[in-house]
């Protein structure tokens, strides 16, 4: 086993401070990875609300949230199931304006909205 010298040793202060960096940058790539999931979300489900809703057909409606969830899923994976389509319209009924959610995003998460 290879033993370090004191020398060859990175000061505290270095590895601190890398830590700091490898934090912060975690804590910004995962405010951005949330500002983009919510406008995702919010663009899904305002154009679904406009294709399906706005055509006036709402039991008819029902079955297409049923099939794009399932086309989603299939291809997307998990988060499209139809619970999570239609809280997705309801976010988009909520906060009508695509600025008021891109504004929200910065501060509070999905979950949160």
């Amino acid at each position: 086993m290879n033993k370090l010298t004191p020398a060859l040793l990175p000061s505290e202060t270095l590895v601190r401070d890398l830590r700091g960096l490898i934090s912060d940058a975690r804590r910004q790539t995962a405010a951005a990875v949330n500002v983009g999931l919510t406008l995702l979300y919010w663009r899904l489900g305002e154009r679904i609300r406009r294709e399906v809703l706005g055509s006036q057909r709402a039991g008819y409606g029902e079955q297409i949230i049923a099939t794009l969830s399932h086309e989603l899923t299939t291809e997307f994976g998990r988060g499209f199931e139809r619970t999570n389509l239609t809280r997705m319209m309801k976010f988009a009924e909520a906060f009508p304006h695509e600025e008021i959610v891109a504004t929200l995003s910065h501060q509070l998460s999905w979950s949160h909205l």
